[in-house]
């Protein structure tokens, strides 16, 4: 039996989510969950308290945080982490980054990156696996996808205007770029078949496409704001956006002076206002704390790798997405 699902706030996040564990939530994901009428937060929950690492051992050995809502994202309950997401044969302790769930048919399909092992670099294959769920707390197994690199991450799935879904990724082996793969079953991992390179250039990760206004939007995030494409109908010929350099969330937040931007992010629509325009939640992340030194050379200050879940409204004006952050 289904609830009625409270709306999404314009102003959901409008007291930054924190996880009560390690203080690091990133990659957020949110997901209406109509068994409850809640709306979940899926998330990579960083270790970024952890005592006794080093490198970046903090962003591996990572669960799947998840929290609910019941009042529209105004405030959050943690739920703990999500079991059942760690592959047959996977190097334990197993890290799980970056998840993203959509709805498809009668079921929710996730979709998150798997390393196997902690490291203290950048190093070790990578590879996409999906689940399924009935209730978005028990998940199935359902396989890796093959997508002919040994590193990729950071998965987008979105259904296009030719009523295919796709998958964007960002693949590491090549230039940290963004590719797509395309399927009419997307159920099944081996039924998707690579497209090739979408979003070349500028290295950049987490990808994200949703439509909007008529119009299909991709960002993806840039370490320096999240950068914006355009298609007519999400099955390619991405355009950036001139306006603004192309980015939104170049300094939601400061740090000693210092911009500090906004970090891989999900879209979810919200209800239409009083003038009936369509808008759109962006869900993102910030380290509050750290101003945007290379992660590999700064200082191993605890307090730099705290991170929070913040809110975004983003809406079309003038044929341009902009964001009104909050």
């Amino acid at each position: 039996m289904q609830e009625p699902l409270t709306p999404l706030r314009p102003d959901a996040f409008g007291t930054p989510y924190r996880d009560p564990v390690w203080d690091g939530p990133t990659d957020p994901i949110l997901v209406p969950d109509h068994l409850t009428g809640d709306w979940v937060l899926f998330y990579t929950q960083r270790r970024a308290t952890a005592p006794g690492l080093s490198g970046v051992e903090w962003v591996h050995g990572t669960a799947i945080g998840a929290a609910r809502s019941s009042d529209g994202g105004a405030t959050w309950e943690y739920q703990g982490t999500v079991g059942g997401l760690v592959p047959p044969e996977t190097e334990l302790p197993a890290t799980l980054w970056a998840p993203d769930v959509v709805r498809i048919g009668d079921e929710w399909l996730m979709y998150i990156s798997v390393l196997g092992g902690v490291r203290k670099d950048w190093t070790g294959n990578a590879e996409i696996v999906q689940f399924a769920s009935r209730d978005l707390v028990h998940w199935e197994h359902l396989g890796p996808i093959n997508l002919d690199s040994p590193r990729v991450i950071d998965a987008a799935v979105a259904r296009c205007g030719d009523g295919r879904y796709r998958l964007w990724y960002k693949d590491e082996a090549r230039g940290s770029n963004t590719y797509s793969a395309v399927s009419d079953t997307p159920r099944d991992p081996s039924s998707w078949t690579l497209e090739g390179l979408t979003i070349p250039g500028r290295p950049h990760e987490g990808p994200k496409v949703f439509a909007l206004e008529g119009t299909y939007w991709m960002i993806v995030d840039e370490w320096r704001g999240q950068g914006i494409y355009r298609s007519a109908d999400g099955t390619g010929n991405w355009v950036r956006q001139e306006h603004l350099d192309g980015l939104i969330l170049t300094q939601p937040e400061h740090v000693d002076g210092r911009p500090v931007v906004g970090r891989h992010a999900d879209v979810v629509s919200l209800e239409p206002g009083d003038d009936g325009k369509e808008r759109a939640l962006l869900a993102y992340f910030t380290h509050p704390h750290w101003g945007g030194e290379d992660i590999d050379t700064m200082a191993m200050d605890p307090k730099i790798c705290l991170s929070h879940v913040r809110g975004a409204v983003l809406e079309v004006r003038d044929g341009n997405l902009v964001c009104s952050e909050h």
